[in-house]
């Protein structure tokens, strides 16, 4: 047997392993042309073995696939000596390199021009960078910790959750959390605040690239640190910030593309909306209020389907109803608890939400759940055959957050529980407790989310219930009923009018069908998309306005024949004309009826602000 002496000479003896790391350095050299030039260093790779690099195909919070690398090219590699290095392509997302010394150094080009949430836009203005679009990443360095150095041009600063060691040299601990910061650098306009509560202390910094004034930015900046007071109040505690910094990343720009993007401490917020007068800056909250709700819904309190993220795949997920529709939910009622929206907008908002699942045609098709399936084709992803979406498709966001509205109501009616008690419950539960690598502990469930709200209200029935009637079901609330007693109402339309349910546009010979809804006049007499009709009863039609006019004289339930060409062949076709179901959300005011003190007293505890001042 070997003493302890001889292992630990034996083991000093031994070559350590080299530390991995990676250092990015990106430069923008043809910003006008709307491309950056980045190296890639690959340090610590066991010599002998492949380095596979990758672009990723999707990014956090989005769960389409989007093929990044398609904007890459003018790759080259060396080794850490600088000696030229094969890139060979296994496929067409990855390079893969042998014969290095322990490090790979990869440059490339990569090309950008869309301001948003996933991708990169790089221009003479600014570069948005969204890390999975714009970097390579190596297969088995996901816990090394990363450097980025950033070569601005002259005025540009740098907004990022970022760790900062100089104006421009960031860093990260592992590639997910590097992943998830994205990070603008341009001409930004900074305002910051600090503040504590539940026993935390964060600080919440705008750094705004627009064409407005600081004036503007001035009288955004206490909007939205309203609403960020109303859902930490909520919570009952900022939602813990990784270096005590939670960063909204603006472009208000009239290039830019609307969209609002979660991130573990910041969010990615794009407009072509400005800030110019106070309904442009109300207008600006709801992604706003909805981006920031995630730093505690979706990045802590996080579906286990989503955790880790997997950059080379679509991610699906049965919960993005709750994960995204609940946040929906909370969006608007943030805003209305900041005093930045009255009861009427509020409830156009989640009235409005109801009002979708309770009419639209998708909710024969898939439940709520599988609805969040639908996510790798409806996200932002691209497809060039037609679908059938506007008959099977409702968004998780819409009926998350219809969902969202009938359990606080019920919460409150029947348990004289709230919604906010229950999301402080699944935090509790799933959400407060991080790891020592900035990830959830303990990521849930659909079957979790049940089981707590059973948990919750102590009847594991009613839990059941909800989940598989609302839920994983296809059944609609009684939504009359449940906001009766806040002065709320879906009014159906007063005059039943018939509907030809489709989308037209005018053709040389007609009127063009683009696609026809299954509750609609149309769709069961077999009119879709392709068709083009020329009359109804013998009379022409020959423009949008005349068809309307034509079926505006008729009645629900009869019968028409309609000149329609389907597939090159001209008929006649017979349509019996169905109603439209509309409800508007109304306020008992605007309905004309009493508002008793009972009805304010429940939107008071409903509505009213949850910050002590």
């Amino acid at each position: 047997m070997r003493s302890l002496a001889l292992l630990a000479a034996l083991t000093l003896a031994a070559p350590l392993p080299a530390q991995q790391r990676v250092d990015y350095d990106i430069s923008f050299p043809a910003a006008a042309q709307h491309e950056a030039r980045v190296v890639a260093t690959f340090t610590g790779i066991p010599r002998g073995s492949v380095l596979h690099a990758r672009m990723s195909r999707s990014s956090p919070g989005r769960y389409a696939l989007h093929e990044f690398a398609k904007n890459v090219y003018d790759v080259t590699a060396t080794d850490g000596r600088g000696r030229a290095l094969d890139a060979t392509r296994p496929d067409p997302y990855g390079w893969d390199v042998a014969g290095h010394d322990g490090t790979v150094r990869i440059t490339y080009t990569v090309f950008g021009d869309r301001t948003d949430g996933t991708y990169l836009g790089v221009d003479r203005t600014h570069a948005h960078l969204n890390m999975p679009a714009t970097f390579m990443w190596a297969r088995g360095l996901d816990a090394a910790p990363i450097r980025l150095t950033i070569h601005r041009q002259p005025g540009w600063q740098v907004a990022t959750q970022l760790v900062a060691t100089s104006d421009s040299v960031f860093t990260a601990p592992n590639l997910q959390w590097f992943m998830d910061s994205p990070t603008e650098a341009g001409p930004v306009t900074w305002r910051q605040w600090t503040d504590s509560a539940g026993g935390k202390r964060a600080t919440w910094r705008l750094a705004i690239h627009h064409l407005g004034t600081e004036a503007q930015v001035d009288s955004f900046a206490p909007m939205v640190r309203r609403v960020v007071a109303e859902e930490v109040a909520l919570w009952g505690e900022p939602a813990g910030y990784d270096h005590g910094t939670y960063t909204f990343v603006i472009d208000y720009l009239p290039w830019a593309n609307g969209d609002g993007m979660e991130h573990r401490n910041s969010t990615i917020i794009t407009s072509r909306g400005t800030l110019a007068d106070s309904a442009a800056r109300t207008a600006r909250l709801g992604t706003v209020a909805h981006e920031f709700f995630h730093s505690w819904n979706v990045e802590r309190l996080r579906p286990r389907s989503l955790e880790p993220f997997d950059f080379e795949r679509a991610n699906m997920s049965r919960e993005l109803w709750f994960a995204e529709g609940f946040t929906s939910y909370f969006g608007p009622l943030a805003i209305r608890r900041a005093g930045l929206y009255t009861d009427a907008q509020f409830l156009e908002e989640v009235g409005g939400a109801a009002t979708v699942v309770i009419t639209a045609p998708g909710r024969r098709h898939f439940s709520a759940v599988e609805m969040s399936m639908q996510a790798p084709f409806v996200d932002a992803a691209t497809s060039i055959d037609p679908t059938n979406r506007q008959n099977t498709f409702i968004s998780y966001y819409t009926w998350g957050e219809a969902l969202g509205l009938a359990l606080d109501l019920t919460l409150r009616e029947r348990f004289h529980l709230t919604l906010d008690d229950f999301m402080r419950r699944m935090w509790r539960d799933f959400g407060s407790r991080q790891t020592a690598a900035l990830a959830p502990a303990r990521p849930y469930t659909v079957d979790d989310w049940r089981r707590t709200l059973g948990s919750f209200t102590g009847d594991t029935a009613f839990a059941n219930d909800f989940y598989r009637r609302y839920v994983a079901g296809q059944e609609v609330p009684d939504y009359a009923t449940l906001l009766a007693p806040a002065g709320f109402l879906l009014s159906p339309d007063s005059a039943v009018r018939p509907w030809l349910g489709a989308s037209l546009e005018e053709d040389s010979t007609g009127v063009f069908v683009n696609w026809s809804q299954e509750d609609g006049s149309a769709w069961p007499a077999g009119i879709g998309a392709g068709d083009v009709i020329h009359g109804i009863d013998g009379q022409p039609t020959p423009t949008i306005a005349v068809l309307q006019a034509a079926l505006a004289r008729r009645r629900v339930g009869e019968q028409v024949q309609v000149d329609v060409t389907q597939r090159g062949t001209r008929h006649s076709v017979p349509m019996t004309l169905r109603p439209r179901t509309r409800l508007t959300p109304l306020t008992f005011e605007a309905a004309g009826r009493p508002v008793t003190d009972e009805i304010r007293a429940f939107r008071a505890a409903w509505l009213g602000s949850r910050v002590t001042r």
